[in-house]
């Protein structure tokens, strides 16, 4: 289940199914792909994702899939893909907050999220070996980028999982906190987020991107952040960052 609130600019999108461990299956993907589209045309300035119950997502529900007749591309290839790509590419600035289990689809969740607040002893890695599986959804790229080749196979080959804590160190996200107080750090950093220029956000997003995928180097990124300057300039939100600071006031953006 899928649960979606508009609030003060901010979509939280929660993956309620606490019983299965927020496992999602085909029809769930769906649902979060709807919640996204649904985020977008409410003109969300900033979205938050969390998982409700004692973990953030476990991966793909498989408790009724039959691997004779599992049709293991259309997931992947049909749904979760297209569905990471979508939730990447969000139009404003992404949040999670995440504990627990953070495996598999969830941790592909995690990937194509902005920034991501982790509990210190949430549970991060590739326990598939025992399903006869691989790591899925990403998650090679992120640990080969992050880890590099000798640590990833580690994990792969043990299945040992990291903590939250572990993992923030070892550069895959942003920050980590205390379980109890994950949440909280993740929606204040959204409403934050939904308060400031989302214009600049979003140009700052593809830059980023553009780094990331294209594998930029220092004067082909610094012109693609001199573009974004030249076209933030005749925004709404820039004059009044400017208006704000010659004044010596707080600035009121609107998104503009």
């Amino acid at each position: 289940m899928i649960d979606y609130r508009l609030d003060a600019g901010v979509a939280e999108i929660v993956l309620n199914a606490p019983a299965r461990r927020n496992a999602l299956a085909l029809e769930g993907l769906h649902a979060l792909a709807d919640a996204y589209d649904r985020a977008e045309a409410d003109g969300a300035r900033a979205l938050l994702l969390r998982g409700e119950g004692p973990s953030f997502c476990a991966g793909r529900d498989i408790s009724g899939v039959d691997p004779r007749t599992d049709d293991v591309a259309g997931y992947l290839d049909d749904t979760l893909a297209p569905l990471l790509r979508r939730m990447a590419t969000f139009p404003a600035p992404t949040f999670a907050a995440a504990h627990g289990a953070c495996l598999g689809v969830g941790l592909g969740l995690l990937i194509a999220t902005d920034v991501v607040y982790v509990a210190g002893d949430a549970k991060i890695g590739s326990p598939f070996a025992a399903l006869g599986a691989t790591l899925d959804s990403g998650g090679h790229a992120l640990f080969v980028e992050r880890l590099g080749s000798h640590a990833t196979l580690d994990l792969i080959y043990t299945g040992r999982l990291m903590s939250g804590a572990e993992a923030v160190r070892a550069g895959l996200f942003s920050r980590a906190f205390p379980a109890e107080e994950v949440h909280d750090a993740a929606t204040s950093a959204a409403r934050t987020a939904a308060a400031g220029p989302t214009q600049a956000f979003r140009a700052s997003k593809r830059i980023v991107g553009a780094i990331r995928d294209e594998r930029l180097g220092l004067w082909e990124a610094m012109a693609l952040e001199n573009r974004a300057q030249a076209a933030l300039a005749a925004t709404e939100d820039y004059r009044e960052g400017f208006a704000a600071f010659q004044a010596k006031r707080p600035p009121e953006f609107t998104g503009r």
